[in-house]
């Protein structure tokens, strides 16, 4: 049975998925979100899991049917595969996934995936490991690719490869990309990147337009695909000789922000309307008792007034998002 998402807001668009973060700590130091790796915060901790199970319940009744975990690195919180189990569990979420660097994956693939995990993304900004080293702060590009191996193994319905697109870094490895998913039946997503507010320099060191990837699909014979149901903001293409689909996500591109169809909440459990907007709306007081439900419920319905009818990078307000691992990008 199909949902009724009542999440909606003014401009006409419906919410039906939940990016949820469950912790901002991260283990690796990408030059383009954490260069100086992790540092904490504020002293509030993160929710627990009787909040989360609330929190998704809370959504889950009011149509929302797939949540994304995300962190900083979701993984490295404790109770991470108990999480995922109680919410496998809530009615009317059908579909449970969750973002991650790859650390650990080829020990832990086939635990997420008892868990209830079903669809997993996997951030490989680098086939060259000295690239990967130089991206991600860290030597492990074989462990993240045998974590993909791993992966299909274990049996998850949806494999996705996250490569955010880095002029200087990874440019010239587009075909190499492209041909690395011919025989793998995984959506890789170029994704581009996006300005921050401390990352002035890099972005205008490392920004590519997200063109060169179309342009350079469309050379090589690849087409568009329609967009699916509750799919992310990607643009697919497919390659009848290909097992794998490229995506591409290009914040920058005209109307991009007419087909959101996704909310966010912090690991500390604020509600975030925008990627890019100018802060979260606290959820937390209403996450303490079984019996607050209805009015989490109102308040979210009510927050959704505020949601703007798109960010406004083009204009270079990134809104207060210091760096993507703070909410899970």
């Amino acid at each position: 049975m199909e949902n009724k998402t009542a999440i909606a807001d003014s401009f006409g668009r419906t919410f039906p998925y939940l990016r949820l973060s469950v912790t901002d700590v991260c283990n690796f130091s990408c030059s383009y979100c954490l260069p100086d790796g992790y540092k904490k915060t504020g002293c509030d901790p993160f929710m627990a899991q009787d909040e989360i199970v609330r929190l998704v319940r809370a959504f889950a009744e009011l149509g929302t049917w797939k949540i994304r975990l995300t962190g900083g690195e979701p993984t490295v919180r404790r109770d991470f595969v108990d999480i995922a189990a109680m919410i496998h569990e809530i009615p009317g979420i059908r579909r449970l996934a969750f973002t991650t660097n790859g650390y650990k994956l080829q020990e832990r693939a086939q635990e997420y995936y008892d868990a209830g995990l079903r669809a997993i993304n996997i951030s490989i900004d680098s086939l060259h490991p000295d690239k990967f080293k130089i991206i991600t702060g860290h030597d492990r590009l074989h462990e993240v690719l045998d974590g993909v191996q791993a992966s299909f193994e274990a049996g998850f319905e949806s494999i996705k490869l996250n490569t955010v697109l880095l002029k200087g870094l990874n440019d010239n490895e587009l075909d190499r990309f492209i041909d690395f998913v011919e025989d793998k039946p995984v959506s890789l997503r170029f994704i581009e990147l996006m300005r921050t507010r401390d990352n002035a320099d890099y972005f205008e060191a490392h920004h590519l337009p997200g063109t060169a990837v179309t342009e350079k699909l469309l050379e090589r014979g690849w087409r568009a695909r329609p967009r699916v149901e509750g799919a992310g903001p990607a643009q697919e293409f497919e390659h009848e000789g290909s097992a794998g689909t490229i995506g591409l996500i290009a914040p920058y591109s005209k109307d991009f922000c007419k087909s959101c169809n996704r909310l966010r909440v912090s690991a500390k459990g604020a509600l975030h309307l925008c990627l890019f907007g100018e802060g979260g709306y606290s959820l937390r007081e209403y996450l303490q008792s079984d019996d607050q439900i209805e009015e989490l419920q109102e308040k979210i319905l009510a927050l959704m007034n505020f949601k703007r009818s798109a960010h406004f990078l083009h204009e270079g307000n990134s809104g207060v998002r210091e760096h993507l691992a703070s909410i899970g990008g």
